[in-house]
């Protein structure tokens, strides 16, 4: 009688998917469209998210940008707002930034392969500003750095006001050829410490630097931003690597002997070179380890201070610009994340902030083990497994204690954008 019973429900099963696919197929009736929602429709990326959004893909970056929300996909870009996730606009793109900050923000997107972008504003989509000959575009909080290029030996880098679109200043940098293309492609400086479950670009446009690097054929082209000028041509020899931080340019050389590498880092000022501060001994990480040396990455830091490690393995914080020692670690501590005001310092299962200014640390949190940390203009990001807690820079007010295991992507004044798989959601700061 079991068997009996079984059959019979298999069968039944059976002859009701024949009658569904055969009202689909007649168009009488289409449940897929329901159907695969509903499969695909996931739980709560957060307890207490202002409002959650299922997204077309997987998004490659999440910004905010104003009161808008911009998602880049491999092939394009769309923009919801902030306050309820209503879709505002979309656009093909292949790439998408953002530049300036809050009301004065816009979104800068372009075609891979394609010479020239678009300026648009965030709210509408509408083109502000388009260029046709830009190989390479830079975004800042207050500005848009452009490279064009006529021929491989007459390339301009211009600066340009994101929201009004004024000419802030045009120089000639003679060849830098067609390596430099689409958003923000890597220049010399320093590299940022991130964390996987944090977004790297999750702070925003960072303010344009005094002075930019730009490489091109063993040579590193040092542009005065102030001013717009062309101040210095670095050429380093084989064993070192140049990196433009804190308005000097670092010269890092990497001698091996003995089985290991012995390192010295020079900072000068341009355009007469004259040595402004030195450190024997210094490993700004740009090599991996091991007797060869060869340096293949920027120093580790961010914005105007570089991380470094001592002969006896211990971090070090030093400004770029006057070679002041911020911070000086032991050998248990480890810096997580840092800016030019702040760093997240983690030791055992504790995790500080310290102040540069105030030259101790301003909070701390106890019992978090493994974690990942990040620091933006409104709150410092720390993550573990399955929680993400933001943080008040200066003194370590909680602002949002949420447990999730979904990434971070971008944070405001109000709350961070999170997203799992294909859903984001806001997550407002109490």
């Amino acid at each position: 009688m079991a068997s009996g019973g079984g059959s019979w429900k298999g069968y039944t099963l059976v002859a009701a998917t024949v009658v569904v696919t055969v009202l689909a197929a007649t168009g009488v009736w289409n449940p897929f469209p329901q159907l695969w929602s509903w499969i695909s429709t996931t739980g709560p990326i957060a307890p207490g998210a202002r409002w959650q959004q299922q997204l077309g893909g997987s998004p490659q970056s999440i910004s905010i940008a104003g009161d808008s929300v911009i998602v880049e996909y491999r092939t394009s870009v769309e923009a919801y707002g902030l306050t309820a996730a209503v879709k505002l606009w979309s656009s093909d793109a292949d790439w998408a930034s953002i530049a300036g900050k809050g009301a004065n923000a816009v979104v800068v997107t372009g075609r891979l392969l394609t010479k020239g972008y678009q300026v648009l504003d965030p709210s509408t989509g509408t083109v502000r500003r388009s260029d046709t000959s830009a190989t390479a575009v830079w975004t800042y909080q207050d500005a848009i750095v452009d490279l064009s290029c006529s021929g491989g030996d007459d390339c301009r880098l211009t600066a340009w006001d994101p929201r009004s679109g004024e000419q802030l200043w045009t120089v000639g940098t003679g060849g830098i050829g067609f390596v430099l293309d689409a958003a923000n492609p890597d220049l010399p400086d320093t590299r940022r410490l991130s964390s996987n479950r944090v977004d790297d670009d999750v702070a925003g446009p960072p303010v344009l630097p005094g002075l930019l690097g730009l490489p091109h054929d063993g040579q590193i082209r040092v542009i005065d931003t102030a001013s717009g000028r062309l101040v210095q041509t670095v050429r380093p020899d084989r064993q070192q690597r140049v990196a433009v931080v804190g308005g000097r340019v670092l010269t890092i050389t990497g001698t091996a002997k003995d089985g290991t590498c012995y390192y010295d880092v020079v900072a000068r000022n341009p355009p007469g070179g004259q040595v402004v501060w030195r450190r024997d001994g210094l490993n700004l990480r740009t090599a991996d380890n091991g007797s060869a040396c060869d340096q293949e990455r920027d120093p580790a830091g961010g914005y105007n201070v570089v991380l470094g490690v001592d002969p006896y393995g211990r971090e070090v914080l030093i400004n770029g610009y006057d070679g002041r020692t911020l911070w000086y670690g032991d050998k248990e501590s480890t810096v997580l994340t840092l800016n030019d005001t702040y760093a997240v310092i983690r030791k055992g299962d504790q995790v500080r902030g310290y102040s540069f200014a105030k030259d101790k640390a301003v909070w701390r949190l106890d019992g978090r083990g493994e974690v990942g940390a990040a620091l933006t203009p409104y709150a410092v990001i720390v993550v573990s497994k399955d929680r993400v807690t933001a943080l008040t820079p200066s003194n370590g007010a909680v602002r949002a204690d949420v447990r999730t295991d979904a990434k971070v992507f971008a944070v405001g004044p109000d709350g961070m954008i999170a997203a799992s798989g294909r859903d984001m959601a806001y997550l407002p700061f109490s």
